[in-house]
This record gives C-alpha cells, sequence and structure tokens, in this order.
C-alpha cells in the first residue's frame, strides 16, 4: 500500500449527552431490577464477584421495600439514625452554602444527592478503620462524631480552627476519629490508604483503610498506582470510587466512562469490584460492610463504583448551567438518597411525613447552633484568627534559628506599622 492509500486517523473527543438546554432521556441507561444480583461470599476469588463490576447491585426497589441477597436486613433504628445522618449532612450544607454567599467563608463544596454514599459507608466500617476521605465526604465526620462546630470553625478560618487556617475550607482533620486530612490534591489519598492498610497488615493489626475519590480523580497516576500496589501485596483496603458523572466541569467520559464502568477496572487489576447504586443507601451499606468484611478475612482489596449524581454545582464557584442541562439531576432515573430511605421506612410503617418535618426541624436547629457558636470564634475577613506567630509554629519540634529570626522580623515590622499591636493580638485585630 502506498502512503495515499492509507485510511486517515481520526482522534475522538468524549462529548455529553445533553448541554444546557437540551431534552434529556436516560432510557439508554440499564438499571437492573432490586435485588437481582448474587452474593458471593466476602472470600470469593476475585473473579466471582468481575460479573457484578459490569451490573449494578441494588436492594431498595420501586415498591420502596428491600430485596434479594444483598439486603442488609438492617433494624427501624439503625435505617432512622441513617436517615438522620443523610438530613443532617443536607442540612450543614445548605448552611454553609449560605454563610458563603454571606462571605463568611471563601469556598464550599455540596455532596447533594451523595449523602448515602458517605453516610452508609461510615455506619457499615468498624468506628476505628481508618478513613482517607476526598472533599466531598463531610458525611463521614459528622457519621464519626467530629464536632460540628469544629468543622465549621474550620471552614470560616478563626481562632478556634485546629488547623490554624492552614488548610482550605472544607479540608478538615480528625485523627481522634481515624480520618485522615483531606487532600486538595486530587487522588494522593488512595496511595496512602494503601500503605496505611499495609502497615496495618505488617503489625498484625484488625483495622482496615477505605479511601474515596471521584470517578474524574480515577484518571490521575495516583489511582493505578494504588491499585497494584494494593493488588500486589492483597492490603486491606476498600477504594470507594464515587461515578457522579461530573467532574468541575467535564462529564465522566473524560475518565474513561465511555469504554465501560468504572468498576471493570478491578478486573485488570484482578481484584475484587463492585457497581452499586449510589443513590440506594442499603445497597451502599451492603456493599462496603462486604467489602470490608473481605478485607479484614485477608481475601483482598476491593474497588466499589458508587453510580450516582452531583445533584448541584461542583462548589461554589462552579455554575452547572454552562455545561449541562438543568433536566439531569431533577429527572436522574435512581432518585434522591433522603427520599427513598424515608419512603423505604414509611413502607416499614415506622415513619411519617409528620415525623420527617420534625426531623428535618431539628437536624436545622442543630446546624445553626454549631454555626452560632462557630461565628463567636471569627468569620473570614472579620478578625479572630489565629496570632501571627502561629504562623511559623508547628512544623520542627524546635525552631531552627532563620525561622526564629524571620518570626521575630516580622512581628518588629508589624509593631512599627501598628504600635498597639501585641504578639498575643489576633491577626484580624491588627487591621
Amino acid at each position: 500500500m502506498t502512503e495515499g492509500n492509507l485510511p486517515k486517523l481520526t482522534l475522538h473527543v468524549p462529548e455529553p449527552r445533553y448541554r444546557p438546554g437540551d431534552v434529556v432521556d436516560y432510557s439508554s441507561l440499564a438499571i437492573p431490577p432490586a435485588g437481582a444480583q448474587p452474593r458471593p461470599d466476602e472470600t470469593c476469588a476475585p473473579v466471582d464477584t468481575h460479573p457484578l463490576c459490569l451490573d449494578m447491585v441494588r436492594v431498595l426497589g420501586d415498591d420502596d421495600r428491600a430485596h434479594g441477597p444483598w439486603n442488609p436486613g438492617l433494624d427501624a433504628a439503625t435505617l432512622i439514625r441513617m436517615l438522620r445522618l443523610m438530613a443532617l449532612t443536607r442540612a450543614f450544607d445548605a448552611r454553609m452554602v449560605r454563610a458563603q454567599r454571606q462571605g463568611k467563608t471563601s469556598f464550599y463544596m455540596k455532596c447533594s444527592g451523595e449523602e448515602a454514599t458517605s453516610i452508609a459507608t461510615a455506619m457499615a466500617l468498624a468506628s476505628d478503620d481508618m478513613v482517607f476521605p476526598s472533599y466531598r465526604q463531610q458525611g463521614v465526620f459528622l457519621a464519626r462524631g467530629v464536632p460540628m462546630t469544629e468543622m465549621v470553625n474550620q471552614i470560616f478560618s478563626n481562632r478556634a480552627d485546629t488547623l490554624k487556617g492552614r488548610q482550605l475550607p472544607i479540608m478538615y482533620s480528625a485523627r481522634d476519629q481515624s480520618m485522615f486530612s483531606i487532600s486538595g490534591n486530587l487522588a494522593t489519598q488512595y496511595p496512602q490508604a494503601v500503605g496505611w492498610a499495609m502497615a496495618s497488615a505488617i503489625k498484625n493489626d484488625s483495622r482496615i483503610a477505605t479511601a474515596f475519590l471521584g470517578e474524574g480523580s480515577s484518571a490521575e497516576g495516583d489511582f493505578h498506582s494504588a491499585l497494584t500496589f494494593a493488588a500486589v501485596y492483597n492490603a486491606p483496603v476498600v477504594f470507594n470510587l464515587i461515578n457522579n458523572q461530573w467532574a468541575i466541569s467535564s462529564f465522566s467520559g473524560f475518565a474513561g466512562s465511555e469504554r465501560t464502568t468504572f468498576a471493570a477496572r478491578a478486573i485488570g487489576y484482578g481484584i475484587a469490584g463492585l457497581r452499586i447504586d449510589g443513590n440506594d443507601p442499603l445497597a451502599v451499606f451492603a456493599a462496603v460492610r462486604w467489602a470490608a468484611d473481605r478485607a479484614r478475612a485477608n481475601a483482598g482489596p476491593t474497588l466499589i463504583e458508587h453510580f450516582t449524581y452531583r445533584a448541584e454545582g461542583h462548589s461554589t464557584s462552579d455554575d452547572p448551567g454552562q455545561y449541562r442541562s438543568t433536566a439531569e439531576g431533577s429527572d436522574w432515573p435512581l432518585g434522591d438518597p433522603v427520599n427513598r430511605l424515608m419512603r423505604h421506612l414509611i413502607a416499614l410503617g415506622v415513619w411519617d411525613a409528620e415525623k420527617h418535618a420534625g426531623m428535618d426541624a431539628e437536624v436545622d436547629t442543630e446546624v445553626r447552633a454549631a454555626v452560632r457558636a462557630a461565628e463567636a470564634n471569627g468569620t473570614l475577613g472579620h478578625g479572630l484568627h489565629h496570632p501571627f506567630r502561629t504562623m511559623f509554629e508547628d512544623v520542627f519540634e524546635t525552631l531552627p534559628w532563620h525561622l526564629v529570626e524571620q518570626s521575630e522580623q516580622a512581628i518588629h515590622e508589624r509593631r512599627v506599622k501598628w504600635p498597639d499591636w501585641s504578639d498575643d493580638a489576633d491577626v484580624g485585630d491588627a487591621r
């Protein structure tokens, strides 16, 4: 063949199915009936889970009842606690977005529509299992009892912020609750979780690790490095991949969703994988508990794809109306996780609209009280921040000479500029 007879190469550029103003049609999305998926033994060979990487584990059906072998059989009190924690997370999000719009913080990220992926996961794990969250897992912090006021202090970067204003808002840390510090460099938490899990195994401990990232971050090299190490060393770790269909402004096709599911990546690494209905709290609980039991039994890691939808913008600095149809969220066929669990409890005869309204009012009051307590410690741009000298602390056990010199020089210059300023004054009070 001569060069002129060769076919011309073309490049495929992924394009979302719906853009602003488009009519949304989800009829091509394969949603299997609830309860139709088999549940292998927790210690099965990874290959036995691979069909579930292409299916979708579901428990709650259209009749609001639990179906099939993945039904975790949770009692009413546990289900009500799960519902309340999801409602609390949603109320917390709403209040923090309002605070951002009022200028009390610079930035916030909601998890609207994804609450089950955090709350049900937290409840399925042991309380001391190590969690490596991404930036949309505020529900795990709340479920583990991290004081809400402490979380708001961090968001406001005020004088009570335990991180002393050194992290972006929402990038909390809670060592006492086995929550690793959130990193803004996406996907780093995956290899960190694997390393921690390997260390736990080396020490013959019983604690496992779990990590979260979004489907967009799964295109990062850290994702693949983590799965390689986990597979090679059989690390006791659960990988949660939250497929909410969108990164900040690009749809999941840019991370590979047009070719196959994200759970299918487990097949290539020879580890267990599950693809689940991420808006079904019972399916999330059952899958994570299964994977956690598997890891604890030394049967290896599991990759779980939580198939869900990011109902609102990526963050307070994002306008999803610029790149997706507004009907995508309202027409999402897997519904809303809070409403689905509410309807399930009503179907069980242990819940009703009056109880639900009372719960919503209760969690709203709880959030308001936490925010008021945090506001007393200061908000963005309104003083009451950490003293200036703390900028030089918490890195070295003994401050090296050059930082001592820089600290003294900086403090001296500030006193010259503001004679009434003292080293113990708050930065915000120093003009």
